[in-house]
């Protein structure tokens, strides 16, 4: 069984940082393309940042570009997001995705495992 537990949301001040982490298990993730994803309320999902399934080509939204850097470390079986700069309009849910799939290209859709999600919550 697949399963994705996020961690390291909270709340913060616009400007301020902070690293999500999501950890996989039942899956090996050196092999899978994955995602972060973001839920604001009373909005749809988005993709926030991707990553083809060998981690050579990263991908990010155009509101996070040069903010958020993602990361992986296959040791730990945990994917990253690092968040700096952050604003108010970041304020979501935030969600790690794996495809069910094999050696997946970079991609801002088709992912199959998902996680809690963990709250993010930017002061102004």
């Amino acid at each position: 069984q697949v399963q994705l537990v996020e961690s390291g949301g909270g709340l913060v001040q616009a400007g301020g940082s902070l690293r999500l982490s999501c950890v996989i298990s039942g899956r090996a993730i050196g092999s899978s393309a994955m995602g972060w994803f973001r839920q604001a309320p009373g909005k749809a999902r988005e993709v926030v940042a991707g990553m083809s399934w060998n981690g050579d080509t990263n991908d990010y939204a155009d509101s996070v570009q040069g903010r958020f850097t993602m990361s992986r470390d296959l040791a730990k079986h945990a994917l990253y997001l690092q968040m700096n700069s952050l604003k108010h309009e970041d304020t979501a849910v935030y969600y790690c995705s794996v495809e069910r799939g094999l050696f997946g290209n970079v991609r801002r859709s088709g992912y199959d495992y998902w996680g809690q999600g963990t709250q993010v919550t930017v002061s102004s």
